[in-house]
């Protein structure tokens, strides 16, 4: 399945149904845009990481691709450079499509993009991937964070879900090339549970009067003129 066939309404239902479990991360959503987060471990040196990432015909989805080939992607890793897909001829000649353009490139660390991502790329957004790469005792640890803002003829609460669902497959596709992604350790099982609790455990804030509201009483309360 190409990019142009995605963001239909079955599909974004099957983010919902095939997502998964825990992967579901949108951390943020407003009228403007929204922020979709994944992170995962894995048994490689930020090195090797590295080398993958800028390889990512070995860990992009080819069913979220223009051509339908993942061994179509290319990407130049420095500044300025592409994120990019060649078109099969078709008779016309060979075409081309820019997923994204590097604008931040520190390596065995971090690479961030900047690109609005398959049908999103038809709509008057921005958006910022930033993989980030930290060394761990085992390996290195990956975290994916992608920022999308802008206009579009989405609904947020409808798109946000789908490419969360999406990003959160090309991590899982960068871990499986580097070898498989690592279960949480202990530790990380005990922080996640009880930051599920402190969550539970948090009475909701009081809603406060906004400035409409308060507004609204001053007019209100405008004494009547003097006759």
């Amino acid at each position: 399945m190409g990019f142009s066939g995605y963001f239909t309404a079955a599909a974004i239902a099957g983010a919902f149904l095939f997502a998964p479990s825990g992967h579901a991360k949108v951390i943020d959503q407003g009228e403007g845009g929204f922020t979709v987060a994944h992170t995962a471990q894995v048994a490689a040196t930020p090195a090797d990481v590295w080398k993958m990432l800028r390889m990512p015909q070995n860990w992009w989805s080819k069913d979220h691709s223009w051509s339908g080939d993942a061994a179509n992607f290319w990407l130049d890793s420095q500044a300025g450079g592409c994120f990019c897909e060649k078109l099969p001829d078709s008779g016309s000649g060979l075409g081309s499509v820019q997923h994204a353009r590097i604008v931040f490139a520190k390596p065995d660390e971090m690479l961030r993009l900047s690109g609005a991502f398959g049908p999103l790329q038809g709509e008057a957004l921005a958006g910022t991937l930033t993989i980030q790469i930290k060394e761990t005792p085992t390996g290195s640890a990956l975290r994916f964070d992608y920022v999308v803002g802008g206009y579009m003829r989405f609904k947020v609460a409808d798109i946000a879900p789908a490419v969360d669902a999406v990003i959160g497959e090309q991590l899982a596709g960068l871990a499986k090339a580097l070898g498989g992604a690592l279960p949480p350790t202990r530790d990380e099982k005990a922080a996640a549970e009880a930051a599920k609790k402190t969550v539970t455990e948090t009475p909701p804030e009081k809603d406060e009067p906004g400035l409409d509201a308060a507004v609204a009483d001053l007019v209100a309360e405008e004494p009547e003129p003097r006759r």
